[in-house]
């Protein structure tokens, strides 16, 4: 156990870092599967409508360290390639 107060605050951030990443990295998770469950569904409006969320929902996590810019991108790009094939 920790017994510097240096050490103590440290344990303190990484739980509140790792409950705000685990509600971001969730979110971002959810938005991307509604995508890519009305792609499967072959429905276009949603799949457009849900993607209008997903992606600023993925360059944010982006720009948090959640995820890595270049897998973001791809994701991205994979998604809207489904999309336009509808």
């Amino acid at each position: 156990m920790a017994n510097h107060l240096s050490a103590k605050k440290r344990i303190r951030q990484s739980v509140t870092r790792t409950a705000v990443n685990r509600a971001r990295r969730s979110e971002m998770r959810s938005q991307v599967r509604s995508v890519e469950q009305a792609i499967e569904n072959g429905d276009k409006d949603a799949a457009t409508a849900a993607m209008a969320l997903a992606a600023p929902s993925l360059h944010r996590s982006t720009r948090k360290g959640l995820v890595h810019r270049n897998a973001a991108a791809r994701k991205i790009s994979r998604l809207t390639k489904s999309i336009n094939a509808l």
